[in-house]
Formats: C-alpha cells, sequence, structure tokens
C-alpha cells in the first residue's frame, strides 16, 4: 500500500517523487502560459523545476541525516503535496530561489545539535541565508534562528556569536563588488524593500486566504500533539522539533509582514511536513495511516484542479 512504499527510502521513492513533481509542475505550466510561447520561458521554468526538485530531496536529506524523523520517505511526500496544494504560489520566482538556500541553511543549522565545528555551521547558515535574502529580502529575518542556536547549544564562546556578521559581511561585499564593476549599486536600495503587509492592508484576508489560513492553523494544531506526544522522549529531538518550529513561526511571521502578492508560503513548508510526518508516525494502526495519507492526496490533488479551473 502507499504507507508501506513511502514508508521506505529507496530509490524508486526519489524516481516517483520526481515524476510526480514533473507532471504537476509542466500541467500548471501549460494551463498559465496564456498567450506565451513555451519556448519563450522553458529555460527558466527548468530552472525553477530543478531548485523545487532539488528542496524535496534536500527536505529527505534533512530529516534523515538530523534524525527530525524516523527513516521513511513521509517527509518529501508531505513537502511534494504541499507544493502541490499551494501551486498558485509558484509564480514567484524568487521564493523558490530563496527557499533553496534556506533549506540548505536549516541543515546547517539543525546540524549544529552535535556541538561540532560550531563555528563553521554557524558561518554557513549565515552566508545562506544572506544568499537567500539576495532573492527575497525577508530571509534575512531567519539570522535571528542563527543566534537562537548559539544560545542554545554554545552561548559561552563568544566568538560564535561575532560569526554570524562575517557570514553576512562576506556576501555583502562579494554582491558590492559584482554590482560596483557593472554598476548597479542601486540594487540594495530597491532590493531590501522590506514591505509589509499585515500593517497597510484594511482587511486581515488581504494578507492570508482562507487557504493558507486553514492550513497554518492545521500545522500550528498538528505541532501541538506532536510536542505532547513526545514530551517525555530524549530531550535531544524534542530541542530539534522546537527549533524547527521556531523556523515555522519565523515563517509565519515573514508571510504576514509581507504583501498579499507576494506572499512566501513556500518557506513555511519544510517545518510543516517534518510536523506532518511526525504526527503520521505516531498513528499506530496501518489502515488509519492509509486513509490519512490517501486524504492528503486527494486534498492536494483537489486543491490542484480548483486552482487550475
Amino acid at each position: 500500500m502507499i504507507s508501506s512504499f513511502f514508508g521506505k527510502t529507496k530509490p524508486i521513492n526519489y524516481i516517483v517523487l520526481a515524476i510526480v513533481l514533473f507532471l504537476f509542475y509542466f500541467t500548471h505550466l501549460f494551463f498559465a502560459l496564456g498567450e506565451q510561447k513555451i519556448s519563450q520561458v522553458i529555460g527558466r521554468e527548468l530552472v525553477l523545476f530543478i531548485g523545487l526538485l532539488l528542496a524535496v530531496f534536500i527536505v529527505n536529506q534533512i530529516v534523515r541525516t538530523e534524525k527530525a524523523t524516523e527513516s521513511n520517505s513521509y517527509a518529501m511526500l508531505f513537502f511534494l503535496l504541499l507544493i502541490i496544494s499551494f501551486s498558485d504560489e509558484l509564480v514567484l520566482d524568487q521564493v523558490i530561489f530563496a527557499n533553496f538556500f534556506l533549506l540548505l541553511a536549516f541543515w546547517r543549522i539543525l546540524s549544529v545539535k552535535s556541538t561540532r565545528n560550531v563555528k563553521h555551521k554557524i558561518f554557513d547558515a549565515s552566508l545562506l541565508i544572506s544568499l537567500a535574502s539576495l532573492f527575497y529580502d525577508w530571509a534575512l529575518a531567519f539570522m535571528l534562528l542563527v543566534f537562537f542556536v548559539i544560545g542554545v547549544y554554545d552561548r559561552k564562546t563568544v566568538k560564535n556569536w561575532l560569526v554570524p556578521f562575517l557570514g553576512i559581511a562576506t556576501i555583502f561585499m562579494l554582491t558590492f563588488t559584482v554590482l560596483k564593476v557593472h554598476g548597479s549599486l542601486e540594487f540594495f536600495e530597491e532590493h531590501y524593500q522590506f514591505s509589509l503587509g499585515l500593517f497597510t492592508t484594511k482587511s486581515f484576508f488581504q494578507v492570508l486566504n482562507v487557504k493558507t489560513l486553514i492550513y497554518l492553523i492545521l500545522t500550528i494544531l498538528v505541532s501541538m500533539l506532536v510536542f505532547v506526544r513526545l514530551r517525555n522522549v530524549s530531550g535531544g529531538k524534542l530541542l530539534l522539533l522546537r527549533i524547527v518550529f521556531l523556523i515555522f513561526i519565523l515563517s509565519t511571521g515573514i508571510m504576514l509582514f509581507t504583501p498579499a502578492d507576494a506572499s512566501p508560503v513556500l518557506i513555511t513548508f519544510f517545518p510543516a511536513a517534518v510536523f506532518f510526518t511526525n504526527y503520521f508516525e505516531g498513528i499506530k494502526k496501518e489502515k488509519f495511516q492509509e486513509i490519512a495519507l490517501m486524504g492528503s492526496i486527494v486534498l492536494a490533488f483537489a486543491l490542484f484542479v480548483f486552482h487550475l479551473n
């Protein structure tokens, strides 16, 4: 059955999910083309597709390496289903690129728990977050996560608190050099606008639509249930999940601050997939697992078809 198929991490799982994402993405592209010819956009769309595909695989590697879930393929399956459910968000090219670098940054942040090479991991995470901010300005808010992790794992080493600034400075100095050569220094002023959405609109639903609101509420409820169920497990995983939950809170906060036409719901999918997977793993009866998984798949594709119409 489906739950047993994705309950393992074999190459066939990657192949199946890659094919599903390919069919979904280019079906979405076909209906969204309008008067444009496929030859005009195929290069850009292939790059975006590869970015999404790599994101799916990176999610799986993160949860396996850092043991955020059990050894299965559910996390990347839920991540893919969320992409399908929110296909209307795929018009935000810059968010797709930013999400790719943020996932790599989250991986380095979560790996700090081993307390080995902490400075290198903090530097890498800061570097990647700064890179993500070149595509999406509000990505810089995730620097708060870096400082939080330093405070949790290695607060007594003073140098650790300075490393994030070095990572930021490295990216911005390199970017400044490239822009100076090309005479495009206005990029910084034009790009880093940090536009607000929640405080500049008359209605809350201009910032979050009903589908997104239900998704966020459901994710919070599932997260709370996971924390209640795991309250007696070893502190290592519980602390890791708290960091993942903080990623979700920061991502949601960015969504609230961002105007409706640029809402980066994609950056919430990784923490949501982690908590959905942990909740799903807690379902003991295989029959209920099958029902839950089938229901999730049907709902995702129903939302996709609804968006096409």
